[in-house]
Formats: structure tokens, C-alpha cells, sequence
């Protein structure tokens, strides 16, 4: 997750031609400056609007309320059954409806843009509900059960009221797994399933829950260790408390969803791997590549740009292999790569100390290229070991909103021999900063804007952002060894590739063995994490599409300010003003920077 732009470098024209054409091809959700006055009327009945469908957010999805710093729900879990779904799309049918008797035009533009895109949320929750997206709450590599499991790090355990709370969760956690057991039931009767080649070893991510000694349960660590605001009198009572809900609540549930799994889903999930075969399959992928996108994208289009990307980036490759003095083919330079032991290390915490180092790195950079700096640190951890085994290289996890925790930089130090140094710098840069934690953290502290807007994420946007300051370190002084541009070049290979396996396995034709195939000949990836992440776009269509679709509509509006401000042109004012409204659709960036750009302009006037 993250945020924005990009530097001096020119693309070839056939790259720049491909953008126009697909952000040309979006109607823009923003607002135009209304030719009257914005109406008062109007503006109140917006705000209260926005205002009331939040409240109503945070009521139906307690998990959320907490991550953002109401805590009026934490003793309760979400309520996920079909007649608890129906509701809410009853209330966001309802929301829409209101919403659409505001008319935009007669808005201020910041407010025309807060009711466009709360229009496209609501859109697309619907869209989801019409086709039963609720049915399908786990993937390959993630999945209702794994979040709960982070409870002791997301939610407040300060006080006995804080420990109540989470008690009452723990309570409440057979509920849940039964109505999320009901929903991938209802969606197995109807062939709506996470594909089954995906699932092998999966279960070991609900197994490593299933345990019969309470204070060996992930659950357990906050009995384990109290902050000083829970006096000693309550302690005992809260540990027995803690031992019997873990017991008697937590461990059957994941007790249940382990069997479930095991005997039931996995069994009769799917056998076949693309989204166009799912009920209203076409349909549905085309939401997806919508709502992943932000943009009026075909499968088609998207395949076709990934195409041209891999070209391009190819041509690239092969310059930076000629400074390595290899003579072969660029697939068994990755060969090379992947079994070079001087490009892995063996033991975790070097692997750590190295993301480290790099993350430090890029901390005394950030003034050069950022006005606005994040307060929120952020810290470098290993990625759980319960998820480990599936789970991508790296991920930034968000500290809750109003917390005492920081930002984290996960690192996956399972499986060492697929965790190449030569990627760690462009991982780095994504999941931390200038990636990940700069954009959330700062849009956490932005003032002025609705709450579902600074806590909201588009994928195109904070992707796109990600794979953007990856290649931001160029500029900012990184991937100085060829290798480790390699790594880099291969990281943005894998996204340009990920363009054209998504939309070539969901909607092609393509099989798994194809999609893997073609990423070992395009990419360094190592073979375990090629695998991990072909079966992430299997079992979660068109997310992967957001990175290179974002980031190459950043890069061009980079080079548009480059171009239109000349000598005048602030690296440092665009990023701040890409970041400025947090996470937003590819249009309503397109529109902000444009209007920076004419606001630049007039004041040289």
C-alpha cells in the first residue's frame, strides 16, 4: 500500500502512446468547477451524507472502527452471514440512491470529487454483493482467519477494559468461523470457489491455531506480558479468563475451520483456474479489472500493454546483462541468479539487517524528494511464521489509527534460498519508504478530508505508488551494482508480467503451467516465490493488475510536470501533491496534478 510519481527518465514513445490511450479511456469522476457558486444547501446535505454512510461503515465492520481509532465496537467481531450481506447492500442501495439526488455540479470540486468516488465505492461494493464475492473470504495467500490472528497486535490492550474487550472477541470468534464456513459453503453449491490447485498447503495457515495448550496460541500474548495500567488484583483473573476463552473459543474455531477446510472446501473446490468460468465469469472479471484498475480497461487492452511493457523492460535487461559479462540468454541469466549463493544468505536475521540497512538507506534520502513527512516511524519485522511458508516477500502492515505502535516493514525470512539480495533493494523501497509507510502514514495524518477517504486504498494508486518509488531509487542514489538493477528490473518485469498472466489465466486460456513458465523466462523471481505468487493472482483476479497500470500513469504525470514547468519544476511539491489526498482513482490524480500544474504556471505569470 503506498502512494505516487516519478522521475527524469524518458520512456520509448510506444510506452507513452499505450497511456494515453488507456487513461484517455476513463470518463474522469471528478467534478469541474461549478460556473455558479457551490450550493450550501447541497454541500451540507453531502457532508452529513458521507458522514452518516461512515458511521454505518464502522457500526457493520467493527474490525475496521478499531483499525482507525473508534473503539466503540471492540468487544464485537463482524456479523458475515448472507442475511448480514443482504443488509448491507439494502443501506449501500439506499446511500447511492441519495447520492445521486446531490447533483456534482453544484459542488465545490473537492466536494465533487468526495461524491464521485463515493459513488464508485458504493458501485462497487454492489457489484461485489451482486455477484457473491462474499462467499470467497480466503485466497491464496491470505484470509479472514489470518487477520484475526494479528487481534494482539491491532487492537488497544492498555487497560482491563481493553482486555474485556478483547475477551468478548475471542468469545465471539465460533460465530464467525460458522457464518464464514456458511458463506464458502453457499459459494461451493454454486462453483463460486477459490481454485483448488492454489490450496495445497493452506491449511497449515489455520493449523498452526489448532493447539491444545492455551498459552501457546498466538492469542496468548497479551496474558503473557501486562501494561502497567492493568493492576496486578485483575491479572490472574484476566489470565484464566484468557486461557478458558482461548480454549473453549479460539482453538475449536480454528479447530472447526481446519477440519472444514481439510474434508469439505478444499476437496470440492474448483478445479478449474479462470475467473471467466466462475458464474457471470466475464462479467465479473470485468468488474475486477475495473475496480482494480480505476480506470474503463479491457482484458484485451490490459494484455496488450503488458505485452509492450515486457518488450520494453527486456531491452533494458539485456543492457544492464552486458555490464555482467554474461554471454547467454536472458533466462538463463536468471537461471544464474536464482542459484548464485552469493546472492542469499542463511540465516534470517542477516536478511533482516540488510533490509534494514537499505530502509535506513532511504530514510536520509527522503527530505530530497518530500516536503511533507509522515511522524509515524515504522519498524522491520519477519513476516509470522504461521503465514510464512505462502506468503509473499515482503508486505507493509499499517499501525492501527491512534495506536502505540508503528508501521511495519514485513520480511519473509522462510524458505531463505528464495530470498535473493539482489530484489531486496526494490522490496525495500515498495514496503517501506518512500513506498508503503510514507503514503499510509501520511494519509492517516491528512486533515480536511472525509474518513473514508484517508483511511480508504485503491490498489492503482497505492500499487502504483509502490512500484513507482522503486524506481525512484534510481534517483534517490540505489541499485549502483548491476546485479542489484537486475533485481530491480526484474521487479518491474514481474509487474509488466503480471499484466499479461492475470488477464491470459482469468480470461485467455492460459494455464497455471503457462503463467509459471513465463514468468521463470521474464523474471529473476526465485521457483518457490513464482509459484507463491501465480497462485495469489489465481485465487485473487485482477489485483495484480493495479501495479503497472498505476505506476505508469505516475511516471507520465511526472514527465507531463517535468515538461509543462521546465526549470520550475519541485520534484518535492509533486510528490506532496500526489499524496495530498490520499489514496484517490487514476483520473481524479490525473486531474489534481493538472490543476498543480496550471497553478504553477499562472504564479510564473
Amino acid at each position: 500500500m503506498s502512494t505516487l510519481r516519478a522521475p527524469r527518465r524518458r520512456r520509448p514513445s510506444l510506452i507513452s502512446a499505450a497511456l494515453a490511450v488507456v487513461v484517455c479511456a476513463a470518463p474522469l469522476p471528478v467534478a469541474t468547477a461549478a460556473e455558479a457558486p457551490p450550493d450550501p444547501q447541497l454541500t451540507s446535505r453531502l457532508h452529513d451524507l458521507v458522514q452518516r454512510e461512515w458511521e454505518h461503515r464502522l457500526r457493520e465492520d467493527p474490525l475496521l472502527a478499531t483499525s482507525v481509532g473508534r473503539h466503540d465496537y471492540d468487544e464485537r467481531l463482524p456479523q458475515v452471514g448472507a442475511e448480514d450481506w443482504a443488509r448491507r447492500a439494502a443501506a449501500d442501495r439506499a446511500f447511492l440512491a441519495q447520492l445521486r439526488e446531490i447533483p456534482s455540479d453544484h459542488l465545490a470540486p473537492a466536494d465533487g470529487t468526495t461524491h464521485a468516488m463515493l459513488v464508485r465505492e458504493l458501485e462497487d461494493r454492489l457489484a461485489d454483493h451482486r455477484f457473491g464475492a462474499w462467499q470467497m473470504p480466503i485466497n491464496a495467500d491470505s484470509g479472514f482467519h489470518m487477520g484475526l490472528a494479528r487481534l494482539p497486535e491491532e487492537v488497544p490492550l492498555q487497560v482491563v477494559p481493553d482486555y474485556e474487550a478483547y475477551l468478548a472477541r475471542l468469545r465471539a470468534l465460533p460465530r464467525y468461523f460458522e457464518q464464514q464456513t456458511a458463506a464458502l459453503t453457499a459459494g461451493l453449491e454454486r462453483g463460486f470457489t477459490v481454485p483448488q490447485v492454489t490450496l495445497e498447503g493452506y491449511d497449515a495457515t489455520v493449523a498452526a491455531h489448532v493447539v491444545d495448550d492455551p498459552t501457546r496460541s498466538v492469542f496468548w500474548a497479551p496474558f503473557a506480558d501486562f501494561p502497567v495500567g492493568v493492576p496486578e488484583a485483575a491479572r490472574e483473573r484476566l489470565r484464566q479468563q484468557g486461557r478458558a476463552a482461548i480454549a473453549e473459543a479460539a482453538a475449536p474455531a480454528y479447530r472447526g475451520f481446519l477440519e472444514f477446510l481439510r474434508d469439505v472446501y478444499i476437496p470440492g473446490a474448483r478445479r478449474s483456474i479462470a475467473a471467466v468460468e466462475l458464474p457471470e465469469g466475464r462479467d465479473y472479471y470485468a468488474h475486477l479489472v475495473r475496480h482494480f484498475t480505476t480506470l474503463e480497461l479491457t482484458f484485451e487492452e490490459v494484455h496488450a500493454l503488458g505485452q509492450r511493457e515486457v518488450a520494453r523492460i527486456e531491452g533494458e535487461m539485456r543492457q544492464v546483462m552486458a555490464q555482467v559479462d554474461f554471454a547467454g540468454t536472458l533466462p538463463e541469466l536468471f537461471e544464474r541468479m536464482r542459484s548464485d549463493p552469493r546472492f542469499y544468505v542463511d540465516d534470517p536475521e542477516e536478511l533482516l539487517r540488510h533490509a534494514a540497512r537499505i530502509a535506513k538507506r532511504m530514510d536520509g534520502e527522503l527530505p530530497r524528494f518530500f516536503g511533507r513527512l509522515p511522524r509515524l516511524p515504522y519498524g522491520v519485522e519477519p513476516v509470522p511464521p504461521h503465514i510464512a511458508p505462502k506468503y509473499t516477500a515482503g508486505r507493509y502492515v499499517p499501525a492501527p489509527v491512534g495506536s502505540t505502535r508503528a508501521g511495519t516493514y514485513w520480511v519473509n525470512t522462510a524458505n531463505l534460498p528464495s530470498r535473493p539480495l539482489y530484489a531486496l533493494e526494490a522490496l525495500t523501497l515498495h514496503e517501506a519508504v518512500p513506498g508503503h509507510h510514507l503514503q499510509i502514514a501520511l494519509a492517516q495524518e491528512l486533515e480536511g478530508l472525509p474518513e473514508f477517504r484517508r483511511h480508504g486504498y485503491l490498489s492503482a494508486f497505492g500499487e502504483g505508488w509502490g512500484l513507482y518509488s522503486e524506481w525512484l531509487g534510481k534517483e534517490a542514489g540505489f541499485y549502483t551494482d548491476p546485479w542489484s538493477e537486475l533485481g530491480r528490473l526484474s521487479y518491474e518485469m514481474w509487474r509488466a508480467a503480471r499484466l499479461v498472466v492475470d488477464t491470459g489465466m482469468h480470461a485467455l486460456g492460459w494455464s497455471r503451467q503457462q503463467a509459471l513458465d513465463f514468468m521463470a523466462a521474464k523474471t529473476a523471481l526465485s521457483r518457490h516465490e513464482i509459484g507463491t505468487e501465480v497462485d495469489r493472482y489465481i485465487s485473487w483476479p485482477g489485483q495484480a493488475l493495479a501495479y503497472k497500470i498505476g505506476e505508469l500513469e505516475i511516471r507520465r504525470l511526472r514527465r507531463q510536470a517535468e515538461e509543462a514547468l521546465g526549470a520550475a519544476f519541485d520534484v518535492r511539491e509533486l510528490h506532496d501533491v500526489v499524496l495530498s489526498q490520499g489514496s484517490v482513482p487514476l483520473p481524479v490524480l490525473a486531474a489534481n496534478v493538472a490543476a498543480w500544474i496550471a497553478a504553477e504556471r499562472a504564479a510564473e505569470e
